[in-house]
């Protein structure tokens, strides 16, 4: 028992040390964000509907976590009845369990996906069709299908060969392939070259401040798909590099405000943020992995078939579970992320521009609810980075 309890409090220590050295931030610990009121920034009309349209998406969201709870519970309490028709043996039927329970949760979200759809369109953010929302994405599909199947073959494998402990060699696989997905990423959409000269000449400028060199700046069509303006930081060594959406480009954001968004993706890459993410990943993953086998003994463990039902459902209610602290993780990035745009461009009047823009064009809540920052916010508020700007020109107009 003593053995025990030092193992686990030498784990506990070691998770803390990495998940400190993960949460490092050039943000300094001194910065006090002003009180920002959104009525300051935002007309009656604008928070309005922001807030009508955050408000039903809010209830759809709601709707289909219950919605796939339900359908999980009930296929974890009946699912291994399936077992018994199958003349496969445990790891073939085991994976066509993921894949009868992955279509389930499927069937039982299309009633969300197009109501979701229909308010989109509705507020005018995408124009994408019923039909090819519901049958356009089987590529998509097929590519989770065969992962679910590949995730399973591995979990039980390793749970044939080595029972109960499956959790720790499964887990590095994992945390490699969410590696490999990471690095191939950016090469996974069509992209074209920056064409905007100005821009391009303040993005290398950009890159020698903030120390990634020859980063390709590149723009991705979703124009047909959408109206939504983003950019991502992508990549790692060769792939790296920042994906401008062609939505925020088409002249509704001026030139210093895309200097902005341009200096905050490449602060993510000179942070380091998607091998951080990848590091996140790996601290879920091992006591994530531990608990499905923990959770799963009942059932006679991951190396048979009956298990996985259960198995499925524990890990969509983990991934619920850890909802607040994965935003939380997001949000702190994002912040640093901000916070480097502002060092590098020094202009911290087109950073607010920059976020005031986004309530018209995302119908964003500058400062939503408790509920949705804590399950649904990824991203500090508006408010937020609006107030961050502020306390940088503070200091700045401070500085000698």
């Amino acid at each position: 028992m003593i053995r025990r309890a030092s193992v686990v409090a030498a784990l506990a220590a070691a998770w803390t040390a990495a998940a400190w050295f993960l949460w490092q931030t050039k943000v300094p610990s001194s910065l006090r964000l002003p009180h920002v009121d959104e009525r300051r920034f935002f007309t009656a009309s604008q928070l309005h509907a922001a807030s009508s349209y955050s408000s039903v998406a809010d209830w759809l969201w709601i709707g289909g976590v219950i919605v796939q709870l339900s359908v999980l519970v009930l296929y974890a309490w009946r699912g291994e009845r399936f077992t018994r028709d199958s003349a496969a043996g445990p790891m073939v039927t085991g994976m066509l369990l993921g894949m009868v329970g992955f279509a389930l949760v499927w069937l039982a979200q299309v009633p969300f996906t197009v109501l979701g759809l229909w308010w989109e369109r509705r507020h005018h953010l995408t124009s994408v069709g019923y039909f090819d929302t519901v049958f356009g994405g089987w590529l998509g599909l097929g590519t989770e299908f065969v992962f679910l199947c590949v995730a399973l073959a591995v979990v039980m494998g390793f749970a044939r060969l080595v029972g109960e402990w499956w959790w720790l060699p499964a887990a590095p696989v994992f945390v490699g392939l969410a590696l490999l997905f990471a690095f191939v990423d950016p090469w996974l959409s069509t992209t074209h070259a920056l064409h905007d000269a100005r821009l391009r000449a303040a993005a290398t400028r950009f890159e020698r401040v903030e120390g990634v060199p020859h980063t390709p700046i590149v723009v991705e069509r979703v124009r047909r798909s959408t109206t939504l303006p983003n950019a991502e930081a992508a990549g790692m060594g060769p792939s790296r590099r920042v994906i401008v959406w062609d939505t925020l480009v088409d002249g509704r954001f001026t030139e210093r405000e895309l200097e902005v968004v341009v200096a905050h993706e490449l602060g993510h890459l000179a942070r380091h943020h998607i091998w951080k993410d990848v590091g996140w990943y790996a601290l879920f993953a091992f006591p994530g992995a531990w608990a499905i086998a923990r959770a799963t003994r009942r059932r006679g463990g991951m190396s048979l078939p009956p298990a996985v039902p259960l198995a499925l459902l524990v890990l969509v209610v983990l991934n619920y579970l850890a909802l607040p602290l994965q935003n939380a993780i997001g949000r702190h990035m994002e912040a640093e992320a901000d916070w480097m745009a502002l060092r590098t461009t020094r202009d911290p009047a087109a950073a607010i521009g920059l976020f005031r823009r986004f309530v018209p064009t995302t119908l964003e809540e500058p400062d939503p609810s408790t509920f949705d920052y804590l399950l649904r916010e990824n991203h500090p508020t508006l408010v937020q980075r609006i107030g961050m700007a502020e306390a940088y020109a503070t200091s700045a107009a401070q500085s000698p």
